[in-house]
C-alpha cells in the first residue's frame, strides 16, 4: 500500500454527521498531493451539508495522525454538486406495466439482498404518488439539505434513501401532480442528491408505461430493469408491455419477478397458489431474461414492512435476488443491441 492509499484509508474513517457514510464513500476526496512530510487534501465540501469546516478538518488531521511521515496536513475545501462527486457504476430500475403487484417490496428486498453481499447500495423511491420505501425502512424525518443539494437518509444496514414522503411535512400528505412534476422530482433525486460512490442504485419507478418510467429509462444512465408480476393471466400482457418498453429503448431486462407466487402453510407442508397457476416461466420464456425469484405471501414480511424491519428478513429469497443479477450478461446484451 503506498502512501496515498494509507491516507485515503485513513479519511476512510471520518464519517459524516449524520449519515455514518465517510468522505471516501460519499467521494468527496478530490485530490492529494504529497510533498515531503506534508500532505494537501482538496475535499468537495464547501455546501456540502452537515460538514463544517473547522470541525472536519480537526477530524481529519487526527485521522492522519497513525500515518507515518506526514507531520502537517492541509486541508482544503471547494464547491461540489452531486453531479460532481457522484459515482454510481449500476443503476437498476424496478418496474411493473400495473400498480398492486408488489414493486417496492421487490426493490426493496433487491436493496437488502444487495447490501447482505457487501455492496453500497442505494434507492431512489421514483414512486412519487405512492411512495412506501421510506416506511419499510423506518425512515421518518426530513432529508439533511444544503446550497446544492440534499443527503439521502441511511438505513440501519447502510443503505441510502431519497423519497418524496421524507420531504413531506406529513408522510399521509397526498402528492397531487401531473406527470411533467413527477419527472422533474425523479430527476433531481438523480441529480440533486448527494449519492456519492454506489455499486448499485435501485430505483422503484412507477407502475406503467408512461411519463415518470419514461423520464427514468431516457435520463438515468440505467443498467437493466427487473420486472414485477403477480399469478393472474391478467398480467401477462401487461408484463409484455414493461418488457417490449424496455426493449425499444435498448435497456436490457435482468430478469422477472413473481411476486405473491404462493401462500406456503407449514402445518401440512403445502404451497397453495391463492392467486391461480403460476405464469413464472412463461413469463421468463416470454421476457428473454432469467426467472429471479419466486416470493411468497408471507405475513411475516408484511410485518417487518409495517414496522420498518424489512432489513431483518430472513429467506432464500433474499439470498436468490442477490446472486440472481448478472450485470456483466445485461451489459453484453447492451452491446448486442447496439451493434
Amino acid at each position: 500500500m503506498n502512501k496515498k492509499e494509507k491516507i485515503l484509508e485513513s479519511l476512510d474513517t471520518v464519517a459524516i454527521e449524520g449519515i455514518t457514510r465517510s468522505l471516501v464513500e460519499m467521494n468527496l476526496v478530490r485530490e492529494i498531493k504529497i510533498e515531503d512530510k506534508g500532505v494537501d487534501i482538496t475535499i468537495a465540501a464547501e455546501n456540502v451539508p452537515v460538514i463544517g469546516n473547522d470541525n472536519y478538518k480537526r477530524r481529519i488531521e487526527e485521522a492522519l495522525k497513525g500515518n507515518g511521515g506526514i507531520e502537517n496536513a492541509k486541508i482544503e475545501y471547494v464547491d461540489g454538486k452531486p453531479q460532481q462527486v457522484n459515482e454510481v457504476k449500476n443503476v437498476i430500475a424496478v418496474m411493473s406495466g400495473k400498480g398492486g403487484v408488489g414493486k417496492s417490496l421487490v426493490a426493496g428486498l433487491l436493496a437488502v439482498a444487495l447490501r447482505r453481499r457487501g455492496y453500497q447500495v442505494g434507492i431512489l423511491d421514483g414512486d412519487i404518488t405512492g411512495p412506501s420505501i421510506p416506511k419499510m425502512f423506518g425512515l421518518k424525518g426530513q432529508p439533511i439539505a444544503g446550497e446544492n443539494g440534499m443527503l439521502p437518509a441511511l438505513s440501519k444496514t447502510g443503505i441510502g434513501v431519497m423519497s418524496i414522503n421524507l420531504l413531506l411535512p406529513n408522510e399521509d400528505d397526498a402528492v397531487i401532480w401531473r406527470g411533467p412534476l413527477i419527472g422533474k422530482a425523479i430527476t433531481q433525486f438523480w441529480e440533486e442528491v448527494y449519492w456519492g460512490k454506489l455499486d448499485y442504485l435501485i430505483v422503484d419507478l412507477p407502475p406503467g408505461t408512461a411519463d415518470a418510467p419514461l423520464t427514468v429509462l431516457k435520463t438515468l444512465p440505467v443498467s437493466g430493469t427487473v420486472i414485477i408480476f403477480t399469478p393472474q393471466g391478467l398480467t401477462k400482457m401487461i408484463v409484455r408491455k414493461a418488457v417490449q418498453m424496455a426493449k425499444n429503448m435498448d435497456i436490457p431486462v435482468l430478469g422477472v419477478v413473481e411476486n405473491m407466487s404462493y401462500l406456503y402453510i407449514p402445518e401440512i407442508d403445502k404451497k397453495i397458489e391463492v392467486f391461480g397457476e403460476s405464469n413464472a416461466d412463461k413469463m421468463a420464456d416470454s421476457s428473454g431474461a432469467p426467472l429471479l425469484a419466486q416470493i411468497p405471501i408471507d405475513t411475516h414480511l408484511a410485518k417487518l414492512c409495517d414496522d420498518g424491519n424489512i432489513e431483518d428478513y430472513q429467506s432464500d429469497v433474499i439470498e436468490a435476488l442477490g446472486k440472481s443479477i448478472n450485470l456483466e450478461n445485461a451489459e453484453a446484451k447492451k452491446r448486442e443491441a447496439e451493434k
